[in-house]
């Protein structure tokens, strides 16, 4: 290889590698939670781009809990303020798009056309509320981390908040359906004033350990 060659391919090389600290940074080290939102609108198209990709997050047997209601504004709005925290509304009501994200409890019933061996699943855990319960929340909960990160990728901010009354949020957005709300996330680009200080994190070594188990 000529020296030109390699000079063109350690270019191409360092691009690479800032471009891949450039997407990290926009999903993890630089993103913050957003509490405050412009009056700029999210479309469909960028939410069907987020879910396009988040639908491939890992799931217990491909399991597909996660239902979304899109609120935007109006009486869906009004309602889903009066469900959440006193605290969070300003927040709520201030973004452009507010999604309340529920788990689907009978989720197995969609099984058989999902994975391979989705009917044995699908009996299974119609049998164990305990194991199908603790599937759906984890499963759905996943698929929210994808979703969140999605939607950065898509240029848009995010702020999830744990609903204050979520029965009411059952009530007004998922009435008669076996769903579960778990997560409400605001949505948009962010305002003025939108974050607040990087809070610390819990080091590597506290969450981390390998058990010494006797034979």
């Amino acid at each position: 290889m000529s020296e030109v060659s390699k000079s063109l391919s350690s270019m191409s090389q360092f691009r690479d590698e800032l471009n891949a600290r450039e997407v990290l940074a926009e999903l993890f080290t630089d993103a913050h939670t957003a509490y405050t939102f412009t009056d700029e609108p999210v479309t469909d198209e960028q939410l069907r781009a987020a879910y396009d990709l988040a639908k491939w997050a890992p799931t217990g047997v491909n399991g597909q809990p996660l239902r979304v209601a899109v609120v935007r504004a109006g009486a869906a709005k009004q309602h889903l303020l009066n469900a959440l925290p006193r605290g969070n509304r300003e927040q709520a009501q201030g973004a452009p798009l507010v999604l309340v994200c529920g788990a689907k409890m009978d989720f197995y019933r969609d099984l058989p056309a999902l994975h391979p061996r989705g009917e044995h699943y699908e009996k299974l855990l119609m049998a164990n509320e305990k194991m199908r319960t603790h599937m759906a929340h984890t499963s759905a909960t996943i698929q929210v981390a994808y979703l969140i990160l999605a939607l950065r990728a898509q240029g848009l901010e995010t702020g999830p908040m744990n609903p204050d009354d979520a029965r009411l949020l059952h009530d007004y957005f998922f009435p008669g359906e076996d769903i579960e709300p778990i997560l409400v996330i605001n949505v948009g680009h962010a305002g003025a004033n939108a974050y607040q200080e990087r809070g610390p994190r819990v080091g590597y070594d506290e969450v981390f350990r390998e058990p010494q188990v006797n034979a």
